[in-house]
């Protein structure tokens, strides 16, 4: 294929795996960070796409940021970020998608930890758009033997599965800190996917994008792995930690502490019911102890499984 210059902002851990990845395959790839030495600019020149892997907090003003460069009108936006914006709980791809409405947006988001993936392990992800043609130049810029990128046309029902399995990790951790056993944790794993699939329809995604790799795939490996952030907040917070304490000694970001609240301002607002989420926010707010949480949705009424 055609070799494409690619612009990576945010030189994180996940940023530098996909970069890996696209400069493996043979693309001119630049990366930008606030520390970095190269400047936005330079580093957007002539860039067909465009990766944000920034954190949650700082998309909304990098986007704004970009939109005083000149860009190619044909630039393909790429959002490989996970989280819901805390003043707008708008998600990234709306958010780049409302500063550039003309440039088609994709997500990219599955069950990829990064530390794996900067190992060469086997890994799958997905890559959505509205817009066929960029989400398959991008299919075909990460794809590798080792990485297998799949398409799809449902972006918010991928961006959230990616989004809103972060605080079912946080639940996981919980689990696994208590020792409350595989029966519990297989419980637990299965109703957040139901929550999650209550949310993303209630935002307008297919029920069938949960079930795929940005939703089942990774709310499993993000709740059974010690490498994921945001089931070490909620394992070391089950251990006796303060959250204060946790995020203090963790590497990056766990997204899922600033998802669940304004996940629960969404959810109260648009009347869903979310009782995970709900005792994760009271976890991490210190009004319950962790033990209190579990038991709490054990505690709900009994009901059908399905409605």
């Amino acid at each position: 294929m055609q070799k494409t210059t690619i612009a990576i902002l945010g030189a994180g851990a996940w940023g530098v795996a996909l970069a890996n990845l696209a400069t493996a395959n043979g693309h001119q790839v630049r990366l930008w960070s606030r520390r970095g030495g190269q400047t936005l600019q330079t580093v957007l020149q002539n860039a067909q796409i465009l990766l944000s892997a920034i954190s949650m907090q700082g998309v909304r003003e990098v986007a704004s940021q970009v939109q005083s460069f000149p860009l190619s009108p044909t630039t393909i936006f790429v959002t490989a970020t996970k989280g819901l914006d805390p003043q707008t709980t708008l998600t990234p791809s709306q958010i780049w998608q409302t500063a550039f409405p003309h440039h088609p947006v994709v997500v990219l988001s599955g069950p990829n930890l990064s530390k794996e993936i900067e190992q060469s392990l086997p890994a799958a992800t997905v890559v959505a758009s509205q817009n066929q043609a960029a989400a398959e130049l991008v299919q075909m810029v990460f794809s590798s033997p080792c990485f297998r990128v799949y398409t799809n046309p449902d972006p918010i029902g991928v961006e959230l599965g990616g989004t809103l399995k972060n605080i079912m990790a946080i639940a996981a951790g919980v689990c696994d800190g208590l020792h409350l056993g595989t029966n519990a944790k297989a419980a637990l794993v299965t109703r957040g996917l139901t929550e999650i699939i209550r949310i993303g329809r209630s935002w307008g995604a297919n029920t069938e994008t949960f079930y795929g790799l940005s939703g089942l795939g990774d709310l499993l490996a993000t709740c059974n792995s010690p490498l994921s952030r945001n089931y070490q907040v909620g394992y070391q917070m089950a251990s006796g930690k303060t959250l204060t304490e946790v995020l203090a000694d963790l590497p990056g970001t766990a997204e899922g502490v600033n998802t669940c609240r304004v996940l629960l301002r969404h959810a109260q607002h648009h009347s869903i019911t979310v009782p995970i989420t709900e005792q994760v926010y009271r976890l991490l707010q210190g009004e319950i102890t962790p033990r209190q949480a579990l038991e709490e949705l054990m505690l709900r009424d009994i009901k059908p499984e399905y409605n």
